[in-house]
């Protein structure tokens, strides 16, 4: 249920269209619904805009399609993140036209129309081992509905490939850089543009990287104005608050 939702239903038990026995019926799942393992967070749609997203890491493929199962039975799109191919196959099993996206180890299941923004956001990566963060981070804004422009392994070991895409990246209403390394291109697209940036360091490099923590300082201490950081990996965050932003 969401909040335009909510609202007809109010109207209809006003007006009388609607009896409250019903009405009860569809709302006794707010704020939350209780099914042992989990606590499914059904008032989140009506509070942030969108129903809450499933993290999969930790969770037993049963967990996560049970879970599922029920965010469905409220019409939702559904999205599921760092699921594995098991966790696919166990959602498939009770949706079928379930989707997953194997580099960015995304499931979307889709029951209501998309409206999609027209201002866009970039997503920019340095190179392309970074490529499945910086999926995560697409296809989360695209399920918010985003317009999504990819530019993808254009790091500063070959600046000369982002300066060819800059045309491109201009147009964004919010940027979003993913890097692992040093973390650098961050900076540089900051130094570049007057958009907001949002960078997501990796955890892609070698050993003094620390399994991101380099790219996250180096981010976090950069000299360019306008740049925000998230946590090391997370795509999915990123994704979400540049669909914040480019919806204001």
């Amino acid at each position: 249920m969401n909040s335009e939702e909510l609202k007809t239903l109010l109207e209809g038990v006003k007006d009388g269209t609607v009896d409250i026995d019903r009405a009860f019926k569809e709302i006794k799942a707010l704020p939350y619904e209780d099914i042992g393992f989990a606590k499914i967070d059904h008032h989140r749609s009506i509070r942030v805009g969108y129903p809450e997203v499933i993290y999969c890491e930790g969770k037993t493929s049963g967990q996560i399609a049970e879970i599922v199962k029920r965010l469905m039975e409220k019409n939702n799109n559904i999205l599921a993140t760092r699921a594995s191919k098991e966790d696919f196959a166990a959602v498939r099993d009770i949706i079928a036209d379930a989707e997953y996206h194997e580099a960015a180890r995304v499931i979307v299941v889709k029951r209501r129309e998309i409206v999609v923004a027209e201002k866009q956001i970039a997503v920019i990566t340095a190179g392309t081992s970074d490529i499945p963060v910086a999926e995560e981070a697409a296809i989360t804004a695209e399920v918010l509905g985003n317009r999504v422009n990819r530019v993808y392994d254009v790091g500063v070991a070959g600046i000369h490939r982002l300066f060819s895409k800059m045309d491109t990246i201009s147009q964004a209403n919010v940027i979003i850089v993913v890097a692992g390394m040093e973390g650098a291109l961050a900076s540089v697209v900051g130094g570049l543009v007057d958009k907001p940036v949002i960078a997501v360091p990796t955890s892609v490099g070698y050993g003094a990287n620390f399994g991101g923590l380099a790219a996250l300082l180096t981010m976090l201490n950069s000299c360019a104005s306008g740049i925000g950081v998230v946590n090391i990996d997370n795509g999915f965050g990123a994704g979400y608050l540049a669909s914040n932003i480019n919806k204001l």
